[in-house]
């Protein structure tokens, strides 16, 4: 093993199947466990076998890690217990892209530099696992999102969550009676009543923009028109604008959400603007929803 010379074949073979396993990482109690002795693992260090990335956490051989590798070496810095969350954790569940400093969550306080670590007592049930990687599970993720987020923000990653088929509305009930007042639990329980109520179909939305169009004393819409080859839900013509209902039982999974995305894409290539809105919109924000499609129609064709 890279010109060693004490005969520790065995523990280093051990050491490379669990950093294997880890992502090319591993943490300085583990050696010891796998048989090391302090002094073979400060040898193996000054060789460069082990390559320091944290107090007590290795890269074995190597520097250059990958997205996961760097979030278990985060996991393993934090010590025992520790899991990770909020936006990290959203990312290795594929709600969102990685982004920003890596978030840990881990009842033992232990601050590493650029980490951030959230000092918290984590549920059994909120624990999960992805790829050897210890991840607060969806309803904790969302849970703790919801208490530093923005509600728009939340309610997007929510959607993905659903659109992934990863969110269960009994685990979300669940952690938000084990939460009680945490901060977010008011956006989770609201989300929940929301998507409790019946799936709202193309016909529903259309009608309920059709009462905004009236009540807000907009020019109106001609209704399932055909668009290059498509039918389109609300489209203004003359101002070639066009509004989209997005309502789950006919946008609700990834493959019809990507071929929405196509054909916006489309539609705006032939100078259309396309304005999606979804029932909570409509109902929550009508006079925004209002000003907005106004402020667009006296625009006129882009």
């Amino acid at each position: 093993m890279g010109g060693l010379t004490d005969n520790s074949a065995g523990p280093d073979r051990r050491a490379g199947d669990l950093a294997t396993l880890q992502h090319g990482v591993t943490a300085r109690r583990q050696l010891l466990e796998l048989g090391f002795s302090a002094r073979m693992v400060e040898r193996r260090v000054a060789k460069g076998w082990l390559r320091p990335l944290y107090r007590g956490v290795y890269a074995l051989g190597h520097e250059r890690l990958s997205t996961r590798g760097r979030w278990m070496a985060a996991v393993l810095a934090c010590g025992d217990g520790a899991m990770l969350s909020h936006g990290s954790a959203a990312a290795l569940w594929g709600l969102v892209r990685p982004r920003g400093p890596i978030e840990i969550v881990t009842r033992n306080y232990r601050q590493s530099p650029g980490l951030m670590v959230h000092r918290s007592r984590v549920h059994p049930k909120d624990r999960d696992e992805i790829d050897a990687i210890p991840v607060c599970s969806i309803a904790r993720t969302l849970l703790d999102l919801a208490g530093v987020w923005d509600d728009g923000r939340v309610e997007r990653v929510w959607e993905e969550a659903d659109r992934l088929g990863l969110l269960e509305l009994r685990a979300m009930e669940r952690i938000c009676t084990r939460a009680q007042d945490r901060r977010g639990s008011g956006v989770i329980r609201r989300l929940i009543v929301v998507a409790r109520e019946p799936v709202r179909t193309r016909s529903h939305l259309e009608d309920r923009f059709a009462v905004l169009c009236r009540e807000r004393e907009l020019p109106a819409p001609a209704f399932n028109s055909v668009v290059l080859d498509r039918e389109v839900d609300a489209l203004w013509p003359r101002e070639r604008l066009i509004v989209e209902m997005d309502g789950f039982a006919f946008h609700g999974h990834r493959a019809a959400f990507e071929r929405d995305r196509v054909r916006d894409a489309a539609l705006q290539v032939a100078g259309y603007r396309v304005l999606h809105l979804t029932w909570l919109r409509l109902e929550k924000e009508p006079t925004q929803i209002a000003g907005e499609i106004r402020s667009l129609l006296k625009r006129g064709r882009p």
